[in-house]
């Protein structure tokens, strides 16, 4: 490499030999990797489920993250390597308020580059974590903005080119809410019945070591694994009450896709997503969850008897067009049991779940007084968007300030993209091919959207709060990281 980019040449070679980028070795977070990917398809059926737990909660006034390699206890005293933010697994929660100063400092202690991008909010260009701002190992970054996005469920994770899989993987992601009076009226749980929860998936080595190796097929599907982790747990469980808690869940993953649903058909009620509150709650049995999508659902055990076990699930599913299983590597659509909740005590909740709530700014696809087509091509070890892979200077298209326009997201590839984008949120407006229909948890606002293979889908845009030069990219971190990724320059 020399200075921040490398041959895409090169970087697929090194790939191909070995599985190494950068660090001269295959990425993996310990030992080696065993030819079945470690605990492969089917998983270690015999493991046990361990307590759930949840990060350190703080306010981004003056703090700093510093991020540095570390071990962590991913369940039951296991201490597996990772790298970590002030050597937390998963990453501080950053909770704050709209209208509040966003102030901290990020420190990088790692042997790599490093910058953060707080996904979903809108800050200053300079603020959002475009890759051209990374820092080296041992300098640092101020962030400093003002929180003006309504109250939400965001996350942020690194976003350093070509690592962004490898840094998430390892453990550089953490949640980040935005709360405000509005929502503060509305009296959803809180406290300890406000569970923030990162959904991920891993691969084990021999030794029950998360492992990451992003080659071969895993370069083209994504890197997956069989076993399940909660907030950096492996199978976790939560001890309940016979009440309604309110679920902040973030899918985290790298790549893999969520159909979630509970174990006993119950349905649960999905009040917000992406860009906070939905327009009205809607009453679902089952949702799917693409890697940076969130979902802030209402669970109702108050039905539930002590005793009883309620197993947050992925359901299996199929994608009309998708890719096979290539070698083992795509586990796309495998069922996988993500967080057992066991109800261990009984107790009088009078919570009311709402039947409507405030209403939603959206942009109006009428308004719009420009079209734009966005092709995701995936083939030969490249992904790239209208035929380009990413270039960190290069402008992809130019967008007016304040001016709705209706773009097209073009899948035509057998594999799916969930394609984000930075600076705003968009509305959904229609899915053609494959599942052909906007799905019920795709109302309000979205800054990703699931593209199965071959749909397209329609959103409605307006940038409203920034200008300067943001990113639209896949959030699958492999298909990111090999170039699926265009500079948009709002102006």
């Amino acid at each position: 490499m020399s200075g921040k980019e490398m041959s895409r040449r090169r970087f697929v070679q090194g790939l191909s030999v070995g599985g190494a980028f950068m660090l001269g070795a295959p990425i993996v977070l310990h030992g080696c990797e065993r030819s079945d990917g470690g605990t492969g398809p089917g998983g270690d059926q015999g493991a046990e489920p361990h307590p759930l737990r949840f990060a350190p909660q703080v306010t981004p006034d003056g703090i700093t993250l510093t991020g540095a390699p570390g071990v962590a206890d991913i369940g039951g005293g296991v201490l597996a390597p990772a790298w970590m933010l002030n050597g937390s697994l998963p990453s501080p929660l950053l909770r704050v308020r709209r209208g509040a100063p966003f102030r901290l400092t990020m420190q990088n202690q790692l042997p790599q580059e490093l910058i953060l991008h707080w996904h979903g909010l809108a800050p200053p260009v300079e603020m959002d974590g475009h890759p051209r701002f990374a820092v080296a190992p041992g300098a640092s970054r101020a962030y400093e903005f003002t929180v003006e996005d309504r109250a939400g469920t965001y996350w942020y994770h690194s976003h350093t080119h070509m690592r962004t899989g490898e840094h998430t993987y390892r453990g550089i992601a953490g949640m980040l809410i935005v709360n405000d009076d509005e929502e503060d009226a509305l009296g959803f749980p809180s406290g300890a019945r406000e569970l923030p929860i990162i959904l991920q998936d891993r691969r084990l080595d021999a030794s029950g070591m998360p492992v990451y190796s992003n080659a071969g097929p895993a370069m083209m599907a994504g890197v997956m694994g069989s076993e399940p982790f909660g907030n950096g747990v492996r199978r976790p469980y939560y001890e309940a009450e016979t009440a309604v808690y309110r679920l902040r869940l973030l899918n985290g993953s790298n790549a893999r896709i969520f159909r979630l649903a509970l174990s006993n058909g119950a349905a649960m009620t999905l009040i917000g997503n992406d860009g906070g509150l939905l327009p009205a709650p809607v009453s679902l049995t089952t949702l799917d969850l693409a890697p940076a999508e969130r979902a802030d659902l209402l669970l109702d055990l108050r039905g539930a008897s002590v005793g009883a076990r309620v197993m947050l699930q992925s359901q299996a599913f199929s994608m009309a067009g998708g890719m096979g299983f290539m070698g083992g590597a795509n586990l796309q659509g495998q069922a996988m049991d993500l967080l057992e909740f066991r109800v261990a005590r009984a107790v009088e909740d009078t919570t009311v779940i709402p039947t409507a709530l405030p209403a939603v700014p959206l942009p109006d696809p009428a308004a719009a007084t420009n079209t734009r087509t966005f092709r995701f091509q995936s083939q030969m070890m490249v992904h790239t968007i209208n035929g380009n892979t990413f270039a960190m200077d290069r402008v992809d298209a130019t967008v007016p300030f304040d001016t709705t326009e209706l773009w097209s997201f073009v899948n035509e590839s057998g594999f799916p993209h969930p394609v984000h984008l930075h600076a705003t949120h968009f509305r959904v407006v229609s899915r053609t091919g494959g599942r052909g229909q906007v799905m019920p948890w795709e109302a309000g606002r979205k800054d990703t959207v699931l593209l199965h293979p071959f749909e397209t889908v329609q959103v409605a845009v307006r940038f409203t709060a920034q200008r300067g030069l943001y990113l639209l990219h896949c959030h699958n971190l492999e298909h990111e990281d090999m170039g699926m990724m265009a500079n948009i320059l709002i102006e």
